[in-house]
């Protein structure tokens, strides 16, 4: 999918999440079996004009090497400002925690443009 900008400001935004940490407290990312899913809200500091194109990738992850490592993450809900993260798993997969980093680009908010209403 291409995103075209038709501002003449651009933002990027970035930032850094824990998705979870179930290794201290038996979560069930830890100690559970099956299909799993966390969401994770984030909030950009800024608004954009209109969404705008969100990338993410885990950062860090600490998974037990005795079972099978399987990780889906994406973006959902992305609007002017903030997105939704989506962290599942499934199978006999054991995380213990894991973080995502991501970056938004898009077309920023300029302070002279007016809303009325």
């Amino acid at each position: 999918m291409a995103i075209r900008i038709r501002a003449h400001l651009i933002a990027v935004a970035q930032g850094d999440e824990v998705l979870f940490s179930d290794y201290e407290d038996g979560g069930e990312m830890w100690v559970a079996e099956g299909t799993r899913e966390r969401r994770c809200a984030v909030h950009f500091d800024e608004p954009f004009a209109e969404p705008p194109s969100v990338h993410c990738a885990l950062s860090m992850w600490d998974m037990d090497q005795s079972h099978n490592q399987r990780a889906d993450l994406m973006v959902e809900e992305i609007t002017c400002d903030g997105f939704t993260a989506v962290f599942r798993t499934w199978g006999d997969s054991r995380i213990a925690r894991a973080r995502m980093a991501w970056m938004a680009i898009g077309a920023a908010t300029d302070d002279d443009q007016w809303q009325l209403y």
